[in-house]
Formats: C-alpha cells, sequence, structure tokens
C-alpha cells in the first residue's frame, strides 16, 4: 500500500540521493580532503619548519624541540586555515578537473583509452584546477606560513614571543604592512607551483590508475597479474605515489616560494628568484661558495617529511574519495516509491 508524502515533509531522500549524485565529485572531495588534512598537518608544520631553519636538525628532534616549545597546539598552528579553504579548493579543484576531462571525452579530445590519452586529459584538468584556484588559495597559504613560522620571523626581528598572535592578528599585521596585496606576496612562484604541481599530480595519478586497471566508467576492475595487492588498496598506492614524484618534482620552487614570503613577512629586504636559489644552493658568502651537492642537499631538506606527508594525506584523500563515489553510486534509485 502506497504511502502519499505530506507537502510539508522536510526530509525528502530520494531527492537527496539525488543532490548527492548531482554534486558527488564536490562531496567526495569535502569529506575526503578533511580527513587527509587533518592527518597530514602535523608534517606539513614540520616541513615548512626545516624549509626555513639555518640549522641542521633531525626531524625528530625538531618535532621535540616544537612540543617542548608550543606544545601539542604547535604542530596543528593554523590548522583551521586549510580546514576552512579547503570547501573551496578541493572542491572547486576536483570539479574543474573532473569537468575538463568530461569536456574531452564529448568533444573527442584524447579519448582514447590509452594511457598517454588518459593522462593527458589528466594532467589538463589538473593544471587549469591548478592555476585557477592558487587565485584564492594564495592569501590562505601565505597566512598558513605565517602562523606556522611566527617563531621563527619573530626570532629574525629579535623579538620574543610571550603570547603567540591569533590568525586574525597574522591577517591584520600583514595587511597592516603590505596592504591587501601583501596578502598575495610571493603569488608569482604560488601560481606556477600549484599549476604545474597539480598538472603533474593528476597526470601521474590517472596514468596509473588506468595501468592498475580501473575501466572507462571510472570503476576499478581487476588488478594486474603483476600487482598482488586487492583492488581497494589501489587509490592509496596510486595517490601516495602521485603525492610523492609530483612533490619531489615542484620542491625546490616550494622552499624558494617559503624562504621569499618568510623574508616579506619578517620585513627583511627582498630577494630575486635567481639570487634566493644561488643562495639556498651556494650559501650566502660569494667567496666561499658551498659544494652543489651541499646546496641540493640544502633545497630537498625536509623533503623525506614531506614525502610521509604525501603519502598519508594523498593516499587516504583517494581511499576516501573512491570509498564516497561507490557509496553514493549503490544509494537507492531515487524513482524508487516508497511504500
Amino acid at each position: 500500500m502506497s504511502k502519499e508524502r505530506s507537502p510539508n515533509f522536510l526530509f525528502d531522500p530520494a531527492a537527496f540521493n539525488e543532490s548527492l549524485r548531482r554534486n558527488k565529485a564536490v562531496v567526495c572531495a569535502l569529506s575526503a580532503s578533511y580527513i587527509s588534512t587533518f592527518a597530514g598537518y602535523p608534517l606539513d608544520s614540520i616541513k615548512s619548519r626545516l624549509q626555513t631553519t639555518k640549522q641542521a636538525i633531525s626531524i625528530p628532534k625538531l618535532a621535540a624541540l616544537v612540543y617542548r616549545e608550543e606544545g601539542v597546539i604547535g604542530f596543528y598552528r593554523g590548522l583551521w586555515i586549510p580546514l576552512m579553504t579547503i570547501s573551496f579548493v578541493r572542491a572547486a579543484s576536483f570539479t574543474i578537473y573532473s569537468r575538463t576531462k568530461e569536456y574531452c571525452r564529448d568533444h573527442h579530445l584524447f579519448h582514447r583509452n590509452t594511457i598517454l590519452n588518459v593522462s593527458t586529459t589528466g594532467g589538463i584538468g589538473g593544471a587549469l584546477s591548478g592555476s585557477l584556484i592558487s587565485f584564492g588559495s594564495a592569501p590562505f597559504e601565505l597566512v598558513k606560513v605565517r602562523r606556522q613560522l611566527e617563531y621563527s620571523i619573530a626570532a629574525s626581528k629579535g623579538l620574543r614571543i610571550v603570547k603567540a598572535p591569533s590568525t586574525l592578528d597574522a591577517v591584520r599585521d600583514i595587511f597592516k604592512t603590505n596592504g591587501l596585496l601583501g596578502l598575495y606576496t610571493g603569488f608569482r612562484l604560488h601560481f606556477v607551483r600549484d599549476t604545474f604541481g597539480t598538472s603533474l599530480y593528476f597526470f601521474e595519478y590517472d596514468g596509473l590508475r588506468h595501468i592498475m586497471g580501473r575501466l572507462p566508467s571510472g570503476e576499478q576492475g581487476p588488478t594486474p597479474t603483476w600487482l598482488p595487492i586487492h583492488m581497494s588498496l589501489v587509490p592509496f598506492l596510486c595517490g601516495s605515489v602521485a603525492g610523492v614524484s609530483s612533490w619531489a618534482l615542484i620542491y625546490p620552487l616550494d622552499v624558494v616560494k617559503t624562504k621569499v614570503q618568510q623574508r616579506a613577512l619578517a620585513g627583511d629586504k627582498p630577494r630575486t628568484l635567481t639570487e634566493t636559489l644561488h643562495r639556498l644552493i651556494r650559501g650566502p658568502d660569494p667567496n666561499n661558495p658551498k659544494p652543489i651537492l651541499y646546496g641540493v642537499a640544502r633545497i630537498y631538506r625536509g623533503l623525506g617529511v614531506s614525502a610521509l606527508r604525501s603519502v598519508t594525506t594523498h593516499g587516504l584523500l583517494w581511499t576516501f574519495f573512491d570509498l564516497t563515489a561507490s557509496y553514493i553510486d549503490n544509494l537507492p534509485d531515487p524513482d524508487d516509491k516508497v511504500v
């Protein structure tokens, strides 16, 4: 016997399920991003400190130092910034990426089911996503760096922090010192990093998923015989590998960006990109340059913790993305009748 719905019925499961289907990319990106961001943020905080410290220090010693001076909160300083912006960055990024792939498929561009075509559409979607999102994410990234490095910035000014300023205080300080454009300090480096980094990331991820048996429909098929893992682990593996390798390629640019932003926030005299990179590799004394290998090692300081962060965040991101997508795909049909 069918049951008539009241016009005032506040929650319609069928309509809700249909809404989830229409906005699947956004829902999957949000749910997966919150989990992965929270899990990987302490490692991101340590990475920023390793990039800017002038003295060599091991990750365990730096972590112990942060805990002793700032407590557990020191590892999560500025966390609410990426958590708040994740709704914009991830949702927009995955939407642009997905729509670009749909456009290429509908217009028969790179539509063959080959690794080159699949990777290329992913890379194009990633490049568009990274470049467009950078305009909105750059100010938040700068404030995050400001919060993470506020102790070292204060030390460079000869100051001692008694009580750590809030995120709002950090925004006010940047705005007071450099105005609205101050929030876009280091934007060109941020733009290039996000454009190339996101393009490489999606290029590699889609290519790896193709190799590991993803079907043209987007569902995971049987994994290759040479890969002895369960298909449920494929998203974690592909996300981790793509995250680590793409990040390693753009890591020097991220180091330079962080260094440029740190000097600007501390009020130090700005240096050009070339000068900053040269000093990082060869040292500050032109009469006594450091060996090139030493400089390269300095640039890649913190890569280990960044790799661990990438494995954690990107592996979890795609794992929960696929789990959420599978859940939405298996929701009851919105046309089912309530009886």
